[in-house]
């Protein structure tokens, strides 16, 4: 009995230390956005809730989760917020929202953001943000709203993908960011075209106009 006592025991202590030590997919999320908390500053005390001692993150302000305690939204527009965009917020798989508009973001926007699939709404406009705009971003087939207008980015424009749909307005006031790659925003250069001609145009009335009447 002694031996089958131990054995129960050792089980136990067992099962025990495996499951701490298998993440649920609401501690992986909750630690990617406490990385977002360790690397901005936050002087308005807006992530002040973000405890990572909680068993999930869906209790924290800001946060938006689904019933399965699945973080959908964050947001985070106007906060004050200072520091750097994290990679980790790649993991937040059926993020929906990413709001962090109005705030003073720097460094690049992070790659992994493109596996965000569910994502229908990147909103990072009135930033400091450099760098390029990834690639990884024109495969999000569910991206319906995006505005990375008035950063500091540079490079060219995606146009393939999710990026095929989106104005000239959702890139403006980047000063180092060149116009669209060429294969794409054919209404771009069409546009540009138009007033070129037009330009030519008046130039050449306003020639016969000066010159009427004038005799060789």
């Amino acid at each position: 009995m002694a031996i089958w006592a131990q054995y129960h025991h050792l089980l136990a202590l067992f099962l025990l230390t495996w499951a701490s030590t298998v993440p649920t997919n609401a501690n992986m999320e909750g630690d990617a956005l406490y990385a977002l908390r360790r690397a901005v500053e936050d002087p308005e005390h807006v992530l002040q809730s973000w405890d990572p001692t909680l068993v999930d993150p869906c209790t924290w302000f800001h946060v938006t989760c689904d019933s399965d305690n699945r973080v959908t939204r964050l947001d985070l527009g106007n906060a004050k917020l200072s520091g750097n965009l994290v990679p980790e917020l790649g993991k937040l798989e059926r993020l929906q929202y990413l709001e962090l508009y109005m705030n003073n973001l720097v460094g690049p926007i992070p790659v992994q953001l493109g596996g965000l699939k569910n994502l229908v709404s990147l909103d990072l406009f009135h930033n400091n943000l450099t760098g390029s705009i990834p690639p990884s971003l024109s495969k999000l087939s569910n991206l319906r709203f995006l505005d990375v207008s008035n950063n500091d980015l540079c490079g060219t424009i995606p146009t393939t993908g999710s990026f095929s749909k989106f104005s000239e307005e959702s890139f403006m006031n980047n000063p180092r960011l060149e116009g669209p790659e060429l294969m794409g925003f054919v209404e771009w250069v069409w546009t540009d075209l138009k007033e070129i001609q037009g330009h030519w145009l008046t130039l050449v009335l306003s020639f016969v106009h000066n010159n009427e009447g004038v005799e060789e």
